[in-house]
Parts: C-alpha cells; structure tokens; sequence
C-alpha cells in the first residue's frame, strides 16, 4: 500500500550497472516505474564481472569478522597475504580501517549478522523472481561445493560457521570426507588436501552472463541502459532530481566503490572502501562439477564454460589504484599448492574488481536525507548473492514509501 503523501515516482535514474543497480532497475519496472540506468564503464564491467558467481545462504555473513584480526599487523602488509592493506596515509581509509577492526569482534558480528539475516533468507527467492519474469540466465547447482583443507585442524572455522547457520534456522546439508576418500571425491585437488567438507542443495551463476541477461530484460522491457556515463554529480528540484542533464523522479545510487562522493552529497556518512579482489581463468585437466574453497587460504574456485575461475584475497586499496601483479602471482602460488592438474601458467582473464566494504559489514540500502535519492551498496563480497534481493526491497520502498522491514539494519543514514 503506498504511503498517503508518497509520489509514484514515474521516472527513475540508476547509477550503475552491476547487479545491485541492475537488480533495481528491473524491479521498479515490474512496477510500473520508467528507468534509465547510467554506468562510467558498462553492464558488468565492476565487480560483478570477476565474482566467484555463489549464491550460498550457508556462507553469507558480513566481512568484519573475529578471525580477520589474526593475521596480525605484519601479516596484512605483506602483499602475499590473504588480507593486504597496503602503507597510506590516506585519512579516510585509515579511519575506516580502524572502525572496522573495532567490528571485528564476536558480539558486534553477532549483531551484524542479525541484520543480514532477512536479506540472506530473501535472495534465492529473488532470483526465482527475475527469471520467471523474464530473466533469460539461470542459476545452477553448486552441487557438490567442495571445501578444501590441508588438515582436520583447519576445517573447524567452517564447522563452526555451518553450525551457527543451523542454530539461525538455516540448516546445512554437508558431510566430511577424510584420508584417501578425498582424492576420489574430488580429483582436481591437490594430495596435500586431507579433509573435504562437501555442501550440498547450495547455487551458482556465472556472473557475468547473469547480469548481461538481467540487462537484456530491462532493455526489452523499455529501460535505457547508457554506458560510458561517469556522473559524479545529482542536483535537487522541487519536484526530484537532475542526473547527467535530465529530470527524474528518483535517482538510485548503485555504483559500488565509487558511491562515496555522491552519497555524502545527501547525507550518508558510512565510508565505502574499496576491497579489491582478483581474479584469473584457467584449464585443469579434470574440470570440478561445482565450486572449489579452501577457506584457510581465502581461495574461490568456481567452474565456468570449459575453464577454472581462480578468486581471492581482499585488499583495502583506493579503488582506482592499477592491478598490483604482486597479487596475481600470490594468488597463483597459493594454487598451485591447492589445485592438481591447473594449467597456472597459461592463466586468462587476470582481473581486480573493487567490492564495495562498509566497516560493519552490513550494506547500505534505503533512502538519502533527500528524499528523491536512495542508495543501494556497500555489499562487500556478496553483492552478487544480494543484488537481487536488494533490488527487490529497495523498488518496493520506492515505489510505495513504506521501508520493508528488512532494511531495517541496513538504513544508509545509521
């Protein structure tokens, strides 16, 4: 039911064109909104074009968390660690970095993640509801998803983390697999391999061909996706707002690790970091049927067409800043110990992608201070798993001017 003094907003700007803005856009056209949708590069060009492709309810939780502190000061500015954050003195970043290590403790995660919780148990659903709304790409079986580990030792981080999602009534379908058992489970692991945990009923997509199809459908649906747009400034009317010289009703800012400038233009104080993760492709001799994680060593490894894409590592950078090769040849080393059969050396497709981190680890969805502006980011690395169920939540809000209760926790101006 829509709010007594709330304005159907008839035509709506999207500022980016991954799978949050994307998402958005789609949504607000099943409502009967006019969108056009504006990208610096193009549909998938960020982070949405490199992401390891999960959608997995059973992992999902915000980025701050009690065992990133162990790496240690000495360990995250070490360019082959796992977690890098390179010397600055970039005073924003540093801030963030300190308000994020003060998130990192077990009660704080505990409440983040009671707020990510109604997000997490919608997403699935909104996928099924792009594509039976006309969304051409399809989400797949992740089964089996294989978690990795040196020994049994290294596998309790991940058991723990299953047993929690139980006890929030999410229940996890997954077996142990040890000693010999795990070369015939899955052969595309490397020997030193000795404890397998396999998940099951969990999904996938290959993100890149997933938010092209997401595109196609806002296309054939009327929508205007403009590319090659870098807006860097909205102005306020009296009755909504200018984007790249014209009017609308609403604009939505979606835009990933950029957001930060605009956002602050109407209100929003939570700083956005780049975490920078890389990615690459490769041939094995024995492609995997699903995913591939070797949760100690923070490496995602999910099959697509006929190769391996090789994921990982976080790296709290400006978002501008070039690839550091230094982190390709890290990732690579800790895969060449992890993987038997990968063709390292004749890697495709080196990439970095900059996902959007808020130092709580919850996203920031909702309405600006203006209140023709709202604003949908700061995912870290599950903006592909929540894009669609962000954008669903956030068209409703728009359209109606109630907020779901389910944005609740993640309101932009907290």
């Amino acid at each position: 039911m829509t709010s007594s003094t709330h304005m159907f907003p008839a035509r709506v700007a999207v500022i980016g064109a991954g799978i949050v803005g994307l998402s958005t856009a789609w949504f607000l056209q099943e409502a009967g909104a006019e969108v056009t949708v504006l990208d610096r590069s193009g549909v998938a060009a960020g982070s949405s074009w490199g992401n390891a492709g999960w959608l997995m309810p059973s992992l999902a939780g915000p980025l701050p968390e009690p065992s990133v502190l162990k790496y240690g000061v000495r360990a995250v500015v070490s360019p082959s660690s796992p977690v890098y954050v390179p010397p600055t003195t970039n005073l924003r970043t540093l801030r963030w970095l300190a308000q994020f290590a003060r998130n990192c403790t077990a009660a704080r995660f505990e409440k983040a993640m009671r707020g990510m919780e109604p997000l997490i148990r919608g997403a699935l659903a909104a996928f099924e509801a792009l594509e039976s709304g006309g969304v051409a790409a399809r989400t797949r079986l992740a089964d089996p998803f294989t978690a990795g580990f040196l020994n049994a030792d290294d596998s309790k981080g991940l058991l723990e983390e299953l047993a929690h999602a139980g006890h929030r009534g999410r229940p996890v379908d997954f077996e142990i697999l040890d000693g010999d058992v795990v070369r015939n489970a899955e052969p595309a692991l490397s020997d030193d391999i000795t404890r397998v945990v396999r998940i099951n009923g969990e999904r996938c997509i290959d993100p890149a061909q997933y938010v092209r199809a997401i595109a196609d459908s806002v296309r054939a649906r009327g929508g205007l996706i403009i590319e090659g747009t870098d807006v860097h400034k909205i102005r306020s009317t009296h009755s909504g707002v200018t984007v790249a010289g014209n009017d609308y009703d609403a604009v939505v800012l979606a835009h990933g690790a950029w957001i930060n400038q605009m956002a602050r233009q109407v209100g929003v104080r939570k700083i956005v970091q780049a975490g920078r993760g890389y990615s690459f492709s490769v041939k094995v001799d024995q492609l995997p049927e699903g995913p591939i994680y070797f949760p100690k060593q923070r490496v995602a490894c999910t099959p697509i067409g006929d190769r391996l894409r090789i994921a990982g590592t976080m790296e709290f950078r400006d978002v501008d800043t070039p690839k550091d090769p230094r982190r390709i040849e890290s990732l690579a080393k800790q895969a060449r110990g992890l993987l038997k059969g990968a063709r390292i050396d004749e890697r495709l497709d080196e990439w970095v992608g900059a996902r959007p981190c808020t130092s709580d680890g919850l996203p920031l969805i909702g309405a600006a201070k203006d209140h023709h502006v709202y604003v949908a980011g700061g995912h870290g690395m599950w903006g592909v798993f929540l894009g669609p169920v962000t954008g669903r939540l956030l068209a409703e809000l728009i359209v109606t001017g109630n907020r779901p209760e389910a944005l609740r926790a993640v309101d932009p101006l907290r």
